[in-house]
């Protein structure tokens, strides 16, 4: 086994992609995505400090809104409705991941975690009042559907995203597996929505699968960051060394991967570094600046590896990303991701209540925040497809189409997948075809050894 690089106390209070922290009662086995604060960190243990006084004058405004709000909004509402909606309101204010969470939304954040829940399989975000999606993951009927990062949902059942009521919208998507759903996108980059019907399923995620593209090629997919996602990267990347033998150089496709936990982010980039700072957070608290670095032990013992990515590679995965790019274990291939370079920490208030609330920016080996910005790729890809060509068959191809020719005595059998093959893989996916074309080249300059 690998050394963990988070400590105890750590382990039970970070995470990113999504969130993070320690929780009371239930929620105490959550460790998400985006979070720096140590265990002992809670929201009554930040209030205490405080160090600048709330104004009367603010306080009168927000108790007048109150009792308006009471007395003359068209529908009566009870106290902690409103209080809650003052809340919620507050913190969404501050950025698009920052909320409050009661126990529902505390049971999704463990649901994200585990990788089970009912529902489409797509990571949303609210951006101006409307519902974005960040990325839909593998084999759910989001991703089967066509959904695409940089979609927008526009209506949910026929009814308008309201930007008032975003929460309800968000609780909307998930339901009993089983359950009907339509949902009206706007692709990215067209002006027609269309109409989606979609049945929820109990999504459960398997966040690594590991195959051969060619003989001596490995092919990764990490869909997202959960908490078996670096010993399951372990177990199967191991399981197809011990069957094909040493790989030649990997793909690792984080392409569509909304993020997911800090300790399986550190954990996947450890797997293939041998040394080297993985990423940094700072914060205001002393508690949200961390430091982690990798352990000797590479899984694919320096064999050259491309980083699939695009504009749904979003937190936990460009931390992963940054790390071996900037340690220069892996070249980026693709479009540039998603930027999210913050970090948030799950605050618990009590049992059923929590605060989920960006507390630190992260930052790659180099120094770099990526925070709006993403990562770019070292080698640029357009979101191209590949046609086969329309022209008639020939004949004549090659010496051995003639009649009459000489056999070579000494014929063997290609070891490598033949043209047919590597057409058929550029009309599936021209990124991966390309991918595995420039690690083909990579390895060609790296000296053949043994595995260790």
């Amino acid at each position: 086994m690998r050394p963990n690089p988070l400590s105890t106390a750590l382990c039970t209070a970070i995470a990113l992609g999504l969130v993070a922290t320690s929780l009371p009662s239930h929620a105490q086995a959550l460790k998400q995505p985006d979070a720096p604060a140590a265990s002992a960190t809670t929201a009554a243990a930040i209030a205490s400090k405080a160090d600048e006084p709330v104004s009367l004058d603010d306080i009168r405004n927000f108790t007048r809104v109150y009792q308006i709000v009471r007395q003359a909004y068209v529908e009566k509402l009870d106290n902690k409705t409103i209080m809650k909606a003052a809340i919620s309101g507050m913190l969404s204010g501050l950025d698009p991941h920052s909320e409050y969470l009661d126990k529902e939304g505390l049971d999704e954040l463990d649901e994200d975690t585990t990788g089970q829940y009912g529902g489409l399989g797509i990571e949303v975000l609210q951006v101006d009042g409307l519902l974005k999606i960040v990325s839909p993951i593998d084999d759910t009927p989001a991703s089967r559907a066509g959904i695409k990062p940089g979609d927008t949902i526009l209506k949910i059942d026929g009814k308008l995203i309201d930007a008032q009521n975003i929460d309800e919208s968000f609780k909307k998507l998930r339901g009993e597996p089983g359950s009907k759903i339509t949902l009206t996108i706007l692709h990215e980059k067209t002006d027609k929505p269309v109409d989606m019907p979609l049945v929820r399923e109990r999504i459960a995620i398997t966040s690594v699968k590991v195959r051969e593209l060619v003989p001596g090629f490995a092919y990764i997919r990490i869909s997202q960051f959960q908490e078996d996602t670096t010993s399951d990267l372990d177990k199967k990347l191991g399981e197809l060394i011990a069957k094909n033998g040493a790989q030649k150089g990997a793909v690792l496709d984080l392409r569509s991967n909304p993020g997911g936990l800090l300790t399986a982010a550190v954990g996947v980039s450890d797997a293939f570094l041998d040394s080297g700072n993985i990423v940094t957070t700072k914060g205001r608290l002393p508690d949200a600046n961390l430091r982690f670095d990798a352990h000797p032990g590479d899984l694919l013992h320096g064999a050259p590896m491309i980083i699939l990515t695009d504009n749904g590679t979003a937190s936990a995965a460009e931390i992963v990303s940054g790390a071996l790019k900037d340690n220069h274990r892996a070249l980026t291939m693709g479009r540039r991701t998603f930027g999210k370079g913050v970090v948030q920490t799950v605050l618990p208030l009590d049992d059923e209540h929590a605060v989920k609330i960006t507390t630190a920016r992260y930052y790659t080996p180099n120094g770099t925040s990526i925070q709006a910005e993403g990562i770019k790729p070292d080698i640029p890809l357009a979101d191209l497809a590949v046609n086969k060509a329309d022209t008639p068959p020939q004949l004549i191809g090659s010496e051995a189409d003639l009649p009459n020719h000489l056999v070579n005595e000494k014929a063997t059998v290609d070891e490598q997948s033949t043209g047919d093959d590597e057409g058929k893989l550029a009309m599936e996916d021209y990124a991966l075809s390309q991918a595995l074309n420039v690690l083909r080249g990579m390895a060609l300059n790296r000296p053949t050894t043994a595995a260790k």
